[in-house]
């Protein structure tokens, strides 16, 4: 689980739209894309996100 407050900080890199986290992922609505959490730190690259619909 991301911290709350590191959570509160973090924007997807595409949209810069907030992420909320589901899982093992951060979710960003607006841009539909999903970013994993490999051992606890969010990989925020674009090519590592999966689209979802």
């Amino acid at each position: 689980m991301i911290d709350e407050a590191l959570l509160k900080l973090l924007v997807c890199p595409q949209s810069k739209a907030p992420l909320k986290q589901v899982g093992d992922e951060l979710i960003c609505e607006v841009s539909g894309l999903a970013y994993p959490i490999n051992d606890g730190i969010p990989v925020l690259l674009i090519e590592e996100a999966r689209k979802i619909s």
